[in-house]
């Protein structure tokens, strides 16, 4: 009974002290992104937007870093996202259980939590110097393909999974194929979670540095990247930039360009909220 007591103690003193942390934590973050906000928001305006980089502070925007951003993260969808959800679908609905099977899926996991840096040195040796791609937006894109490819396998696994197998017997049942079970029932049912997970890893790749300043991303790009084969500056990189300035207007206009990957950012984790709240009412 005294056991039973002093593990119940130990408990809710855990879950006291997550309590207290957590909320130190949004304190702090709140505190940053109110400094950050006042800091910033006077410098965001449509010049700032529509801007090329400038060695004067009062002149610099971030227009080119935005389209390089945009242009990144386009590529990384069309690299990242049918190779990773095919992956997964294979890996949970084909791939037979087996201790190679086993291996590649721990392996997966392990590199979810991989340090970006890591991949960075990858890309630099496999798509910069091997296949001659140099520091252009094709790199850099390929590069975050790999660093969120076991993300959303790991997302689009755990997704299918969810799935009710009632469902599927019941496709079976009616005698649909496997492919047929998966395509009519499967994906729709867990299109929500693999969306998220896919979203969500975007979010993490739009906020990457230091894979992107490995494989040759700029941090002064005076003019807009019209092919995959240019060079190019993303937010992060312009915002890092900046920060290592000694004129104060720099720290001002790095402020800024934080507020709008900010907004970027939790634009995208809205959307992902919004879609698996959806789809999870859908499934009910």
């Amino acid at each position: 009974m005294n056991n039973h007591k002093k593990n119940k103690y130990i408990d809710q003193s855990f879950k006291v002290l997550g309590i207290l942390f957590t909320m130190l934590g949004i304190f702090i973050l709140g505190v940053l992104i109110y400094n950050i906000v006042i800091a910033g928001f006077t410098r965001i305006n449509w010049d700032f937007l529509t801007s090329l980089p400038s060695r004067k502070p009062e002149r610099a925007g971030i227009y080119t870093a935005i389209i390089g951003t945009l242009d990144l993260m386009l590529l990384t969808v069309l690299f990242a996202i049918p190779i990773g959800v095919g992956a997964g679908i294979y890996l949970e609905e084909y791939a037979k259980k087996s201790k190679f099977s086993s291996i590649l899926e721990i392996n997966i996991s392990n590199l979810a939590g991989v340090p970006s840096i890591i991949y960075g040195l990858l890309g630099l040796g496999i798509f910069v110097r091997f296949f001659g791609f140099g520091g252009s937006i094709l790199s850099g894109s390929l590069t975050l393909s790999l660093l969120i490819l076991p993300i959303i396998i790991v997302a689009t696994r755990e997704a299918i999974k969810a799935v009710p197998h009632s469902l599927k017997e019941a496709s079976y049942g009616l005698g649909a194929s496997k492919w047929q079970t998966i395509k009519n029932v499967v994906l729709p049912s867990s299109f929500g979670g693999i969306l998220t997970g896919i979203i969500l890893s975007l979010s993490r790749a739009i906020g990457e540095t230091a894979p992107l300043i490995v494989v040759g991303a700029m941090a002064y790009v005076p003019f807009v990247p019209h092919s995959i084969f240019d060079t190019y500056s993303v937010l992060p990189m312009q915002i890092f930039s900046w920060t290592t300035r000694p004129q104060q207007g720099f720290a001002i206009a790095a402020a800024g360009a934080i507020i709008v990957l900010l907004i970027i950012t939790f634009v995208m984790n809205g959307i992902a909220v919004y879609f698996r709240n959806k789809w999870q009412k859908r499934l009910k």
